[in-house]
């Protein structure tokens, strides 16, 4: 056998022995701050304005036989209550589209979120959230290659795989998911977030072959971000994030500072730089800029694991989020009940 087919038989070797550990955990955002929905239902409604629609793109693993990308979308909203300053409501909806592989492995799911936020005091507010989703998951089998298409010679596209999936190459099932989060806020630009949720709260089916002992494990969630001002054009956001998911195991933290270089109302201007580290050995360099009500970031994860040193010098994977605020214009005679920072 010549050297370069066993070099391809020990890539992929490896590249499945890691997906063994790989395929029970969720999609994952280095950014996860900015796709508050897919961490925990309670943040639903939870930030200054009164609607915020968030697009989030990630590319990784580009270098190897199987990347995977991942697109995310979402819009959520605050409701106030016209007779009471003691409590407000979040009301969302998100969709999600993960595809990974040369078989165009795919999960996309379609969720509503909803939340509780009750006031306590000016300073302290707690939130409960649900969601509730449909996913569908998927594969083509048409872009595999077979055994069967090597005619003794070389590969032949045209020869017939001898397989028969039928049906089962997608398979449909519900999402749920609750969660919980605390909020001190000292003001506009002081507060902290911290929050736990539980997704896949049903464990439901997912194997293309009708086992029924084959389940998605729930994920567990453990999120905090904080900002504090430091300065008057200074601000300094520290994030962390623990989430659980059978063997799956990924902890995030990290930080960002945030400059002001514009305060002036209709020409406000931030930039965000910082770095974020993942234990499994990936640091993410982040930059965002923030012009009024429009908000972009980009992060680059850069892997040092053994998985990436093994298969290519090109490592790492780019993301990128971009957010947009809308704020209503009150009539004068109404008064909103607290302001989340």
């Amino acid at each position: 056998m010549k050297t370069h087919n066993l070099t391809r038989i020990l890539i992929l070797g490896i590249f499945f022995i890691g997906l063994l550990k790989i395929n029970a955990q969720d999609l994952h955002y280095s950014q996860f701050y900015n796709s508050p929905q897919n961490i925990n239902p309670a943040l639903t409604g939870v930030f200054k304005g009164d609607h915020r629609f968030t697009l989030s793109m990630r590319d990784q693993w580009r270098f190897v036989p199987v990347p995977w990308f991942t697109l995310s979308g979402s819009y959520d909203r605050q409701y106030y209550f016209a007779n009471s300053d003691k409590h407000f409501l979040g009301l969302g909806a998100f969709f999600n589209h993960d595809r990974q592989g040369d078989s165009k492995l795919n999960l996309s799911s379609l969720n509503i979120s909803g939340s509780y936020h009750r006031i306590l005091t000016p300073n302290h507010i707690v939130s409960g959230g649900l969601v509730l989703g449909f996913a569908s998951r998927g594969f083509n089998s048409t872009t595999l290659t077979w055994d069967k298409q090597w005619d003794g010679e070389a590969f032949n596209s045209g020869l017939g795989s001898g397989e028969s999936f039928g049906d089962l190459e997608r398979i449909n099932f519900l999402e749920s998911g609750v969660g919980f989060n605390y909020r001190y806020q000292k003001d506009s630009r002081t507060h902290i977030d911290a929050g736990i949720s539980a997704l896949h709260l049903i464990k439901p089916k997912q194997s293309f072959y009708g086992a029924s002992s084959v389940k998605l494990p729930q994920r567990i969630t453990f999120s905090a971000v904080g900002n504090i001002k430091i300065l008057n054009a200074f601000d300094i956001q520290l994030h962390a994030l623990h989430q659980l998911q059978g063997e799956y195991d990924e902890t995030i933290f990290g930080g960002l500072g945030k400059i002001y270089l514009s305060q002036k109302r209709g020409k406000e201007v931030q930039v965000h730089v910082g770095m974020g580290y993942r234990t499994a050995k990936s640091f993410i360099p982040t930059m965002a800029v923030q012009y009024n009500n429009v908000y972009a970031s980009l992060s680059y994860d850069v892997d040092t694991n053994e998985f990436n040193d093994i298969l290519s010098s090109n490592k790492g994977g780019p993301e990128i989020h971009v957010r947009y605020f809308i704020v209503n214009v009150k009539d004068l005679k109404e008064v909103k009940v607290c302001p989340i920072y």
